[in-house]
């Protein structure tokens, strides 16, 4: 596949090359695809993201995950080497983002979360996206009562009516938006059984049903074995329903940490490695405990180089924005430089 300016690509990558400093980089995407509401930006369009990989291709700089981590155990700095991850699970990262990863010979990991390939029901989040940010009139008034704590929103008819868009700056000013950040505030810290307590309740309260979208939709059991792990893909894990570990009992993050590795082992039948912590949430016991349950290094959400010295078991990362390949060498140049 051509794309449309990879000489300038290339004469990009080139440069970048020539004025990348010995650190490493991870790098962190969720999705590859195009929606039409994505609140926190975790959307990179299958253009844009066949861009990214050519100007790697170029640098000749990818490399797998537990490459670098076994760069950093032997104790030598990470020279040039960039990672690219996964979140989540998502349908379109082997339906999208594989064969690409593939045409490039590219490798990513993908940290999956198990919990969700065998439900019937959205992510939590995307859930409540559906509910708030989709076309349609919501009733002007809500009352929850959360942790027994009342509260209340109105809604008046100009968020009703109001045109989507994905600028985030501008999403903040429209109620949709504000009273979906503001709920998923108040949701996150929640147990799994008491926030979907409440996406029940926020489903009546909208007059909606539980759906699962083809376009929100992890991967099932019998997609995983389509990923085919290998020179291309690795597998990590992700917890089984994607909590935010640090505001769980310590009991509760082992369950999470160590089943959901049980049963990726199960699935692929081959040692996994490598976790990321849901949120970039963790403490210095989460640490340990994914440690203690056999993986060999963790990923978290902090945006920073890896150095010669990074803690292989809170490896920063850098979250990768829907741009072209030009903004993205662009991007990586910096990373590098700072």
């Amino acid at each position: 596949m051509r794309i449309p300016g990879s000489g300038k690509l290339k004469r990009i990558a080139r440069r970048v090359r020539n004025r990348i400093a010995p650190p490493g980089l991870i790098l962190m995407y969720h999705r590859v695809t195009e929606i039409e509401s994505d609140p926190w930006k975790l959307c990179v369009s299958p253009a844009y993201f066949a861009e990214h990989l050519q100007v790697l291709q170029k640098l000749g700089c990818a490399v797998r995950l537990q490459q670098l981590n076994q760069t950093l155990k032997n104790g030598k700095r990470p020279h040039r080497q960039v990672v690219i991850t996964f979140d989540d699970g998502y349908t379109d990262n082997l339906y999208n983002a594989k064969p690409l990863l593939e045409q490039y010979e590219i490798p990513a990991t993908i940290f999956l979360t198990t919990g969700y390939m065998q439900q019937k029901r959205e992510f939590w989040s995307d859930e409540l996206e559906r509910i708030l940010l989709q076309p349609g009139t919501l009733p002007e008034v809500l009352s929850l009562n959360i942790n027994g704590t009342s509260y209340e929103w109105k809604l008046d008819a100009t968020a009703n009516d109001s045109e989507k868009s994905n600028n985030l700056d501008l999403l903040h000013a429209n109620e949709r938006y504000s009273l979906y950040y503001s709920l998923y505030e108040l949701l996150y810290p929640l147990s799994a059984q008491e926030r979907s307590h409440l996406l029940d309740q926020l489903l009546l309260w909208a007059n909606k049903k539980p759906e699962l979208r083809l376009t929100h939709r992890m991967m099932t059991m019998k997609e995983l074995s389509s990923l085919q792990p290998g020179n291309i893909i690795e597998i990590g894990g992700h917890t089984v329903t994607h909590p935010f570990l640090a505001t769980i009992s310590p009991e509760q993050q082992l369950h999470e940490i160590q089943e959901n590795k049980i049963q990726l082992e199960e699935i692929f039948g081959q040692t996994i490695e490598s976790f990321a912590y849901p949120h970039g949430n963790y403490n210095s016991e989460t640490s340990d405990l994914v440690r203690q349950a056999g993986f060999t290094c963790a990923c978290t959400t902090n945006a920073n180089i890896v150095g010669k010295n990074s803690d292989r078991f809170q490896l920063p990362r850098f979250a990768v924005e829907n741009c072209n390949g030009e903004e993205f060498a662009k991007q990586l140049s910096k990373w590098f430089l700072d």
